[in-house]
C-alpha cells in the first residue's frame, strides 16, 4: 500500500506506524507551526529521509491529481488544519485521525473541552475523510482513562501514544476496517475554546479555577490582575479557610502572586502581561 501523509510533529507516530507496517510513503504535507508548542521539523526530516515531495501550503486538487499519478492508495491525515478538497475522484481512500472518541467531540481541538468537563475517559478515532469535518464513517478507536489531576500536557501525551497504537491497528487491517467502518450517530461539535472560557474566575472554588489552568496548560489561560488581564502559564491552588474577598491579592513575592478564591488561594507562578491589542479584543 502507498500513502501520503498530512500533519505535523505531534502526530508523527501515525506516519511511523504506517511505515513500520510496510506501507510506502509517496508524499508529505504539513502546516505552519509556532516552534514553541507545535513543530514540524521531524516531519520535514522524515520527508527528506524518504525523499518525498513536501508541501507546506494548503493541499489543492492539483496535489490530489499528483497523488493519483503516484498511485497513492490512501491519504492519511492527522492534525492537518486546512480543509482538504473532495478526494474521491482521485484516490481510493482517505482517513483522518481525530483526538476524540467520535462522534463525541468533533471540532478543531477537543482535548481542552474534555478537561474542562472533567471527563473520566477519552480517546482517539480514525474515520473516513468526509466533506464536513470529523463526520466520516469510523474505522476504529482507541480509548483510555483520564486521572483526577489530568492536565493538558499529560492528555496530549496519552493522545499521541493512543494514536500511534490506533494507527498501527489501522495500517495492519486497513481494508477490513474500511469496509466495516460505521456511520456516526448524532454526536457533538465543540468549537475552539474562546477567551471567556480560558479566563480564571476567582469567585469560583479552587478546584474549578485550577481545572481551567490544567486544561489550557502551555497554551495558557487568562486572569484578571490589577485592573488588567494577564496570560498564565503556571499556577497552583490550595483550599484554606480565610476572610479575604475573592479576587483580592493577599501576598506577593517577586512575580509570584497569591490571590484569594472562594474556598482557598491560587498562586500565579508564571504569567505575563497581554499585548494591548489582545486586551482590547477581550474587553475590560
Amino acid at each position: 500500500m502507498r500513502f501520503a501523509f498530512a500533519g505535523f510533529d505531534r502526530w508523527r507516530g501515525v506516519f511511523d506506524a504506517f511505515v513500520k507496517a510496510g506501507w510506502e510513503p509517496v508524499a508529505m504535507f504539513t502546516i505552519p507551526v509556532d516552534n514553541v508548542i507545535d513543530f514540524n521539523d521531524e516531519i520535514v526530516a522524515r520527508a527528506e529521509l524518504h525523499r518525498l515531495p513536501l508541501k507546506m501550503s494548503p493541499l489543492r486538487e492539483d496535489d490530489l491529481r499528483a497523488l493519483r499519478e503516484l498511485q497513492c492508495d490512501v491519504l492519511v491525515v492527522a492534525g492537518y488544519s486546512w480543509k482538504i478538497p473532495d478526494w474521491s475522484a482521485y484516490l481510493p481512500h482517505a482517513v483522518n485521525f481525530h483526538p476524540s472518541p467520535l462522534p463525541d467531540g468533533r471540532g478543531p481541538y477537543p482535548p481542552i473541552q474534555a478537561l474542562l468537563e472533567d471527563r473520566s475517559e477519552w480517546g482517539v478515532s480514525c474515520h473516513r475523510l468526509a466533506a464536513e469535518f470529523d463526520t466520516g464513517h469510523v474505522l476504529a478507536a482507541e480509548h483510555f482513562a483520564m486521572t483526577d489531576d489530568e492536565c493538558h500536557e499529560t492528555l496530549q501525551l496519552k493522545l499521541q501514544m493512543a494514536t500511534r497504537t490506533l494507527a498501527a491497528r489501522v495500517a495492519s487491517s486497513f481494508h477490513r476496517l474500511w469496509e466495516e467502518s460505521r456511520p456516526q450517530t448524532q454526536g457533538s461539535y465543540w468549537p475552539r475554546i474562546d477567551d471567556a472560557r480560558r479566563t480564571l474566575d476567582f469567585n469560583q472554588p479552587v478546584a474549578d479555577v485550577m481545572r481551567v489552568v490544567r486544561a489550557c496548560g502551555l497554551f495558557e489561560c487568562f486572569a484578571p490582575l490589577r485592573n488588567a488581564k494577564v496570560s498564565v502559564k503556571r499556577a497552583h491552588g490550595w483550599r484554606e479557610a480565610h476572610d479575604y474577598t475573592p479576587g483580592e491579592i493577599v501576598h506577593e513575592y517577586r512575580r509570584w502572586v497569591v490571590i484569594a478564591v472562594r474556598d482557598g488561594f491560587v498562586a500565579l507562578i508564571e504569567w505575563s502581561p497581554l499585548p494591548l491589542t489582545l486586551r482590547r479584543q477581550m474587553g475590560p
